[in-house]
């Protein structure tokens, strides 16, 4: 069965409903376009009279592609379009794997009134069918953004399709290297699924992270169509497993405590308070701090499996905390005083 097909079938399936509240990529609109533009610049090449461009024209016709490797018509409809799609998807992604996360680690009254309600409703199952859900959300839309973009440089010869998914990765809308990815694989780990027999044969897929306590850690997921990723857990400034793990917004995962040093504040005081021109240890970029995940899923995964590892760098944290912290009110008292 051709993509476009199973597409089709994925968007009227049992999903529907949660399709009709999130955006897709309209992959045959999109191939519409195309269509629409190789037959209308090999018409108007066949209309002009120049007898080396009609032989261009029955050569493009043959090889089935446009003249034009940029092509205005294509340009204007299409990238424009897909990029707003491909934000809206990752945006829609990520709230709604926020509030499953939320839900899961709900504490105080939202705890209490999800256990009322599990004496009617398995409301573990229900996340858990949420969040394959959102994982088959986001793959389909990712496999059909890489489809449409190939088709678009068969037909126009070109690697403008290349050059857009560099492109989405600038913009930080890259939908299969989003930390909610990394944080719903950690999620299934926490809720114990990767120990459940039929696991595998989930909508889901496969996760694991064997090599959480090896020198170089991460956590494998192995998507619907056979799409395998794999998520550095190193942080790249101490080089150990990253311990209270937050995502900058370019991105790249880092211990809290290391991120704080880089960005010159105490980590009591948080990533809110890094200065806007603070920049990414790894990739340089300029405020990435004040948006900054905190990966509460990947932390807890760490306690449960790590836990030794995990006691140990809690110990240092605090201690270096209550350090930093002495250091602050001493100045800060100092100062009051005036010396």
């Amino acid at each position: 069965m051709k993509f476009g097909e199973t597409f089709t079938e994925y968007l009227r399936g049992e999903e529907e409903w949660f399709l009709e509240k999130c955006r897709h990529v309209e992959y045959k609109k999109l191939k519409k376009v195309l269509k629409r533009c190789k037959t209308t610049c090999n018409s108007s090449t066949r209309s002009n009279n120049d007898e080396q461009i009609i032989i261009s024209s029955a050569t493009s016709l043959s090889d089935s592609s446009c003249q034009c490797q940029s092509c205005p018509w294509c340009d204007e409809m299409f990238f424009e379009e897909l990029m707003k799609e491909a934000s809206d998807i990752a945006g829609c992604f990520r709230s709604r794997v926020r509030h499953l996360l939320h839900l899961h680690v709900a504490t105080g009254m939202q705890r209490y009134l999800m256990s009322l309600r599990r004496c009617f409703k398995d409301e573990k199952q229900a996340l858990l069918q949420e969040g394959q859900i959102l994982i088959q959300y986001i793959t389909m839309n990712a496999i059909a953004i890489r489809k449409i973009l190939k088709k678009y440089d068969k037909v126009h010869s070109s690697v403008n399709g290349k050059k857009f998914k560099l492109k989405m990765r600038a913009e930080r809308i890259e939908l299969l290297h989003s930390p909610w990815l990394i944080e719903l694989g950690a999620f299934y780990l926490n809720s114990g699924l990767d120990k459940v027999g039929n696991f595998k044969n989930s909508s889901f897929g496969r996760v694991s992270c064997e090599y959480l306590n090896d020198d170089q850690p991460m956590i494998q997921l192995t998507l619907p169509n056979s799409i395998e990723l794999e998520f550095d857990l190193t942080c790249a400034i101490c080089l150990e497993t990253v311990f209270n793990p937050y995502a900058l917004k370019c991105g790249h995962i880092f211990c809290k405590s290391c991120a704080c040093s880089a960005a010159s504040v105490m980590i009591f005081q948080g990533m809110k308070a890094a200065p806007k021109d603070s920049k990414c240890p790894i990739c340089r970029e300029v405020g990435v701090y004040a948006e900054a995940v905190y990966m509460m899923e990947l932390h807890l995964l760490l306690k449960i499996r790590s836990k030794e590892y995990w006691k140990e760098r809690m110990v240092s944290e605090r201690s270096e905390m209550v350090k930093q912290s002495k250091m602050f009110w001493n100045e800060q008292t100092k100062h009051m005083i005036g010396y």
